[in-house]
């Protein structure tokens, strides 16, 4: 019979306690989210200034659709202000909007390296926790793909110096979207610098959040005219919106307009989403208090958790993860704190690595202490 396997690796996917499934959500905040007519509070949603809550107004609204490819006739002045206003805000000299983070990472570094001919030249260094996305990428690339451990600037440099390529990109996350923590930008720049290489950063979960007027991992850097040579922003999270920009010089953009497929032959972004993340975007400029109740969250969150004893990663970001281990045991801690009205996501492989199975906390400006303190206390009681 054709395609027994399906059959196979969905049994064996249930008998490691990996399978995966969706669920229907009725409605959600940053705070709550309600499922089966029953709320919860909400732990699991990336919108970590509570924005998703709040809707946008503008003076005009822009049609739904942008009708073709960027190329064609998609390309309209909603997506070229967001554009222009992020290269504005952040030093870079062009950029290039995508539907989604996954399309711009994995397809910028296709199309980085999408020449045969300089295969044996070119690698691709990524650090071994980085995004599926990144890792896709470099995959379907005409690249060497090397890994470095994570955060591990001697182990990079040490593969930089063995590496006889002449096409170097360094590969990171500004957060870790399963750890939580962060890169160290600085010094992969340095580095980057010193062996005539090319660094990309992908800030997911760091814009929005981080830096003083919500400009990401980045922020410091700007003044200084020391920034990546590819940074890119994506919407989906701290911006509640969707879709993505990739930053760069206008050299790089060039090139990306003419070799990257998925921009190529993908529908443009609506430029109804366009505009409202642009709006959006202001707004978090000017988000000072969100931001610091973020961080009164994370801290609370922090001691408490320290009170109780219970083991964190290290984290000061919005993302705190509580690793278990097993995936059996993750998801059974799931489910028990469902039945405390705790939302959160039970995380096992293959998207963290094998035995290091989690419960992912995401914290939000709009949770309450009293909501912190009730997850602290559900928490407690279940791992325990």
């Amino acid at each position: 019979m054709s395609f027994e396997f399906i059959n196979t690796h969905l049994d064996e996917r249930k008998a490691q306690q990996l399978l995966r499934k969706r669920y229907v959500v009725q409605s959600a905040t940053a705070r709550t989210i309600t499922v089966d007519d029953k709320t919860y509070l909400n732990f699991a949603s990336n919108d970590y200034l509570g924005f998703g809550d709040s809707p946008v107004e503008l003076t005009s609204a822009p049609l739904l659709g942008s009708h073709s490819s960027a190329l064609v006739t998609g390309y309209q002045q909603p997506q070229q202000a967001l554009e222009q206003a992020l290269c504005s805000a952040l030093g870079y000299e062009a950029g290039m909007l995508f539907n989604s983070g996954f399309s711009a990472n994995s397809s910028v570094i296709k199309a980085l390296f999408q020449d045969k001919a300089t295969a044996q030249h070119s690698a691709i260094f990524q650090d071994k926790l980085n995004h599926a996305s990144l890792i896709d990428g470099a995959l379907h690339a005409n690249a060497a793909l090397i890994r470095f451990n994570h955060n591990d600037i001697n182990h990079l440099r040490s593969r930089l110096e063995k590496s006889k390529a002449r096409n170097k990109l360094i590969v990171s996350e500004g957060v870790f979207s399963m750890d939580g923590d962060t890169a160290p930008i600085k010094a992969l720049l340095t580095l980057a610098k010193q062996h005539n290489a090319w660094l990309m950063i992908d800030d997911a979960h760091g814009f929005g959040a981080l830096g003083k007027s919500g400009l990401g991992s980045c922020e410091a850097l700007i003044a200084a005219d020391t920034l990546p040579d590819i940074l890119v922003i994506t919407f989906g999270k701290a911006v509640a919106s969707s879709g993505a920009c990739v930053l760069g010089s206008q050299h790089f953009i060039d090139y990306m307009l003419q070799f990257n497929r998925d921009y190529t032959y993908s529908t443009a972004m609506s430029p109804f989403i366009a505009s409202h993340t642009l709006a959006r975007i202001k707004s978090i400029r000017g988000a000072n208090d969100k931001r610091a109740k973020l961080n009164a969250n994370i801290a609370l969150f922090k001691r408490l958790a320290k009170e109780q004893h219970i083991a964190l990663m290290d984290s000061n970001t919005a993302i705190q993860p509580i690793v278990l281990g097993c995936a059996e045991q993750t998801l059974k801690a799931s489910e028990q704190l469902k039945q405390q009205c705790i939302w959160l996501t039970a995380i096992r492989p293959p998207t963290v690595l094998r035995n290091t199975s989690r419960l992912r906390i995401t914290l939000s400006a709009a949770h309450t202490h009293d909501d912190i303190k009730q997850l602290v206390g559900s928490l407690q009681k279940v791992i325990s």
